[in-house]
């Protein structure tokens, strides 16, 4: 079985980097005990991930509030790296929330095993490689067994800059009203996977609507963004995972241009919701139970967000770098050609 399906699904993409996943936890060691039990340890475990990645699906939209002139465009492509609070490394497994699994010491037998009291942290996928979480699961009277739950992929050591990176291409093309049209997408099939991004965004210059202020030299406009992002991938014979994201952000910016540099800023609101199924049969872990479309979980995230950054234009190149101070604090680059 594939180990580096988890990065790959919400890693996006990772369009270019995803062997470098390679080392990372497999799905197998999630899906133990009942159904429930799995769809529990899976939502503990993925939540981190997924919604630091339906944050960074709100990235790399823009690098000035100034709209094109008419039937002027831009191609943009640009990398966020999107890091986790500490607080996302662990999740508390609570044995009371679990069915036919029990958080079990480690080194206990598997005849008279002993317990955690109330349950332990184990490790979500941003957390520690070197711990890896023991499960006593009874399937039956008869049929015990101890089984291991993933370890995490420690993003913060493994991964450069310690983020997830979510990279993008955008198409920007002005249009009548001083106002501009941005679209991205991408599509790729990899190693068994299938990923496909699409999402559009509207710029709008709103200074022109404000009296008084219009001729001042800056620029002010309001932007609006969605996009959604699928991907669907292969564990092995009949087993599928299949992620679903939509993101959506809402912003004001301001930017001043100063000969060939661009200050810039926003602030706004993001949204994103995301969700993962695994379908297909499963082992659980005990000998002769198997597990039928063993997870379903979904996330959701959002809140207030703040950009600061810069953009350097010579001739129709573009180069651009930005930091945005939110839940899941992100710095993003990018580079570009942009005409009118």
């Amino acid at each position: 079985m594939k180990k580096n399906q988890w990065l790959i699904v919400f890693a996006l993409s990772a369009l270019t980097i995803l062997p470098s996943y390679a080392q990372f936890g497999s799905i197998d060691q999630l899906l133990k005990g009942s159904k429930a039990d799995a769809n529990y340890l899976a939502q503990g475990y993925l939540t981190p991930a997924m919604n630091t990645f339906g944050t960074g699906l709100n990235q790399g939209w823009y690098n000035t509030a100034a709209n094109h002139k008419k039937f002027g465009v831009d191609l943009t492509v640009s990398v966020s790296s999107i890091s986790s609070p500490g607080s996302d490394d662990n999740y508390f497994v609570d044995n009371n929330k679990l069915q036919n699994l029990r958080v079990a010491d480690q080194g206990s037998p598997v005849g008279a095993p002993t317990f955690t009291k109330g349950g332990a942290n184990a490790p979500t996928l941003f957390g520690s490689d070197a711990v890896t979480p023991r499960y006593y699961f009874k399937a039956d009277p008869t049929n015990s067994t101890f089984v291991d739950g993933p370890t995490g992929s420690n993003v913060k050591k493994n991964i450069p800059l310690g983020g997830i990176p979510v990279p993008m291409i955008n198409l920007g093309i002005g249009i009548p009203g001083n106002t501009d049209l941005r679209f991205r997408y991408a599509a790729t099939n990899s190693s068994g996977t299938n990923v496909s991004l699409w999402g559009v965004g509207v710029l709008h210059d709103v200074k022109q609507h404000i009296p008084g202020i219009k001729m001042l030299p800056f620029d002010l406009s309001a932007f609006v963004g969605y996009t959604s992002f699928k991907a669907e991938t292969t564990f092995g014979p009949g087993q599928t995972g299949i992620a679903d994201f939509t993101a959506t952000t809402i912003q004001g910016l301001v930017s001043k241009k100063f000969a060939v540099l661009t200050l810039y800023g926003a602030a706004g609101y993001n949204i994103a919701n995301g969700s993962f199924k695994a379908k297909g049969t499963f082992d659980s872990g005990a000998p002769g139970v198997t597990l039928v479309d063993p997870v379903s979980i979904s996330s959701s995230t959002s809140g207030a967000r703040f950009t600061a950054g810069m953009r350097l234009k010579l001739a129709v190149f573009t180069f651009h770098g930005d930091y945005t101070f939110q839940k899941y604090n992100t710095l993003t680059v990018g580079f570009g050609i942009s005409v009118r």
